[in-house]
């Protein structure tokens, strides 16, 4: 502390590399007769500073569990604490509920989820320079699950067809298709596989390029983690008859009051060549009133 003057009229107190120990009443004092005085209050403000401990650290727990996240801070005035979430999703409460902020020195999930899963920031402020913010990471470990949409597929010889699974896991799971047979499907001869992760989720697809005879059956993917493994079943199954109308032709030719030659297809529904295209049903009708106006004309 320094203490200076000027013409001996204004006195000046000077305190350099301020603490919070400075903080307190000072009193001016003039030794004159009657005696006067002045008191002044110096108000020392600490920035927030987020403390190593009992602060939490990145955490690792099994699904299920429950879980405190702890946040402290040092400053003056008292700092106040806050969460939220560093990707800017609401925080889950429970089933029900999600907030966006949390104002609380703790954070706390009963039962823990795979939703629960993220970075969090602890924010402490106190209305002086600067705000402060620590991260703290929460890993939720699980079993891996699979989600299938279509469990039982058609197609026809000769189409391309793929099929997929969802897959849930942390630690990052292994995932691959195999045959009902167990043979493992890779990349290449007929088999297209790709894999599309986002945090723990993953896309398993497989492409069947030309699909012939031997490809109709069951396929089974399966993830794999340190927690467990599981597996789904796609059955592929064939479509009846793509092709069978393309080569069906039915023609009925009467000679008896010259009635004309008509041909049937069921492939092709544009007249050609001065032939009407019918489908099989109506063929079997003409050949039925065809018939009949034959058997008229003969008795009569």
């Amino acid at each position: 502390m320094e203490v200076t003057h000027t013409d001996r009229r204004v006195w000046r107190l000077h305190i350099r590399n301020v603490r919070q120990t400075d903080r307190g009443f000072y009193m001016c004092q003039i030794n004159t007769d009657p005696m006067k005085n002045q008191i002044a209050y110096l108000d020392v403000v600490v920035p927030p500073d987020i403390l190593d401990y009992p602060t939490s650290s990145d955490m690792v727990v099994h699904e299920g569990s429950n879980v405190t996240l702890q946040c402290a801070a040092t400053g003056y005035p008292s700092p106040t604490i806050t969460w939220r979430r560093e990707d800017n999703h609401n925080i889950v409460i429970s089933n029900t509920l999600t907030v966006a902020v949390v104002d609380s020195s703790t954070l706390t999930f009963h039962r823990v989820t795979r939703q629960h899963m993220g970075s969090y920031l602890c924010i402490a402020s106190n209305g002086v320079p600067p705000t402060v913010s620590k991260r703290i990471t929460l890993i939720v470990h699980f079993a891996p699950m699979v989600w299938i949409q279509n469990q039982l597929v058609g197609a026809f010889v000769g189409d391309r067809l793929s099929i997929e699974c969802h897959v849930e896991a942390f630690p990052k799971s292994i995932n691959y298709w195999s045959s009902e047979n167990g043979n493992l499907l890779t990349q290449g001869d007929n088999y297209d596989t790709t894999l599309k992760e986002i945090n723990y989720k993953t896309e398993m697809r497989l492409t069947i390029n030309q699909i012939n005879e031997e490809h109709f059956g069951t396929y089974h993917c399966v993830s794999k983690n340190s927690l467990g493994a599981t597996d789904g079943t796609i059955k592929v199954y064939k479509l009846p008859g793509k092709n069978w109308n393309n080569n069906y032709q039915t023609s009925v030719t009467a000679s008896n009051n010259g009635l004309q030659h008509i041909t049937g297809s069921t492939s092709n529904r544009e007249e050609k060549n001065n032939c009407v295209s019918i489908n099989p049903n109506t063929s079997v009708m003409f050949y039925c009133i065809l018939l009949c106006g034959i058997l008229l004309s003969k008795s009569s």
